[in-house]
């Protein structure tokens, strides 16, 4: 089993010692509380130190994980090996005419505030969506009738050997909280948006309904991994779940939320492993019951406990 102490003071050479930490718990660093320890957690401030943490991860053949807010992600109990790469201080948003540029470790939801802010319209849906712009491009992530492709125009990427790529949208492969980006191996460091100059009123109007439509809705009040499942055709997979008679549902402190049915909330200091068997449960009983196969939107990775 390789000791990844031993690469800590050489990756000082390359990202600022106060961004590297060793042996830390990913539970400190996800959305839905959850994860054993990375040994590395590296959080570089440029994009070149991105690039230069790929070239070292390459050079010694250690694995190298992205992770960003983990909103829409398990990470097992027994951690990540080798380097865990966040991109939390890559959080810049700003605004050139009708075009938002955010960084890849900004939150999807403030960037939909700063278009209202300037009086910009097309990110209304995304005011919602808990996730960074890199899990969003990642994704494809969208909500209420909207999603990412149809406001991208552009995306900023490190690829697998370290070399930095400006790519249009249409290279990325859009589609259905799918794209191309993890097949590649891409780390998005921006994206671009174009937008459209709206009136500030009726975008905060709208803004206001979703978030209250979400609020009502979506049980915010604990960690959760969003929404669990993708729409299977022809069904909702909440109204699945729900008439089922899942909702309530435990498996440790893991829970079937009461609140709606298509997510799986952290009530009680829950573990990866909790999550995991649920969502198994889950999809069980729902093939049980309607022949009806719930896949998996949220993604798990890390090693076994």
């Amino acid at each position: 089993m390789t000791n990844y102490r031993q690469y800590y003071e050489e990756l000082q050479t390359v990202v600022e010692k106060e961004h590297i930490l060793l042996d830390e718990y990913l539970k400190n660093h996800t959305y839905t509380k959850l994860g054993g320890k990375a040994d590395l957690f590296v959080t570089p401030s440029t994009y070149e130190e991105v690039q230069r943490v790929v070239k070292f991860a390459n050079k010694h053949n250690i694995p190298l994980t992205l992770l960003g807010n983990g909103s829409n992600l398990i990470v097992r109990d027994g951690g990540i090996r080798g380097i865990v790469l966040n991109l939390e201080r890559l959080n810049d948003i700003y605004v050139e005419g009708d075009m938002l540029i955010a960084q890849s470790g900004a939150a999807i939801i403030e960037s939909s505030r700063e278009a209202l802010k300037a009086k910009l319209t097309g990110l209304e849906f995304a005011c919602g969506i808990p996730g960074t712009v890199g899990g969003a491009l990642f994704m494809n992530a969208g909500a209420y009738g909207g999603e990412i492709k149809d406001v991208l125009d552009y995306a900023i990427v490190v690829n697998r050997e370290g070399e930095l790529l400006k790519l249009a949208a249409s290279e990325l492969d859009l589609s259905y909280r799918t794209s191309n980006i993890p097949a590649n191996g891409y780390i998005v460091l921006e994206a671009g948006f174009v937008l459209k100059t709206g009136n500030e009123t009726e975008i905060k109007a709208m803004m206001d309904d979703l978030t209250n439509r979400r609020e009502t809705k979506q049980p915010l009040e604990y960690p959760s991994c969003g929404s669990v499942f993708k729409r299977p055709p022809g069904y909702y997979a909440g109204k699945l779940i729900q008439d089922s008679g899942l909702q309530g549902t435990r498996v440790g402190g893991a829970e079937v939320s009461t609140k709606h049915a298509g997510f799986i909330v952290n009530i009680d200091n829950a573990t990866a492993s909790d999550y995991i068997a649920l969502i198994k449960n889950v999809q069980e009983t729902v093939k049980e019951k309607f022949n009806v196969e719930l896949e998996r939107e949220v993604k798990i990775i890390g090693e076994q406990d």
